[in-house]
């Protein structure tokens, strides 16, 4: 299964791919099979990139769920940061069931992703209401192709670990963890969307 959004990408590549054949099998410009070899590998590329399997997610409103594939790169106060590499699934899922509070997307600049002050780029600030309190998930672009693909608004049901969205490229997903649950992940464990516990609830925040 291929994420929302990327359809454009591989039709275009798979269409230089094959014009650029015909065209190579017409007139022999060399330029023109090396173009078609780059289409080809471009097209792999995404169809790799753009992914997005099925998984199956074993619901609990006691545990909280990673929102991204990637690498605890930071954990700050109540605020746990994972890093996607481009062998990352790209696509987002919602840590906890709620309702969309908000959606907010702000404009930014193109500092790599796993840096601190990528804070200043391109972003979406998902609010999730859940029973346990607000969640933010904070979808941070990296250095590439700044775009954030949303898939959810505000009013929306999701049901934990369903697919908030998307970031293309090398990106970062910070996830904010109520009062009354514990974090259980840690600096550089590998964690997955919809799969990985991050926090678990417990009863010293109420």
């Amino acid at each position: 299964m291929l994420a929302k959004g990327s359809a454009p990408w591989i039709v275009a590549t798979v269409t230089i791919s094959i014009f650029a054949t015909i065209a190579y099998f017409y007139t022999r410009w060399p330029y023109m099979g090396i173009t078609a070899l780059f289409g080809t590998a471009f097209t792999i590329f995404f169809l790799f990139f753009f992914r997005d399997p099925e998984r199956n997610i074993g619901l609990c409103d006691s545990i909280m769920l990673a929102p991204a594939d990637g690498k605890v790169i930071d954990i700050r106060g109540r605020k746990i940061c994972i890093f996607m590499n481009f062998q990352n699934v790209h696509v987002n899922r919602a840590p906890l069931s709620g309702k969309i509070h908000s959606v907010v997307h702000k404009k930014g600049g193109y500092i790599p992703a796993f840096c601190k002050d990528s804070d200043r780029n391109e972003r979406n600030h998902i609010l999730i209401e859940t029973e346990h309190g607000p969640v933010e998930v904070i979808q941070i672009a990296g250095t590439v192709t700044r775009r954030i693909v949303s898939y959810v608004r505000e009013g929306d049901r999701m049901v934990q670990g369903e697919r908030l969205g998307m970031i293309r490229f090398g990106s970062r997903v910070d996830v904010t963890v109520p009062k009354n649950f514990e974090i259980v992940c840690k600096k550089r464990d590998k964690v997955f969307a919809g799969i990985t516990e991050i926090a678990r609830a417990n009863d010293k925040g109420k």
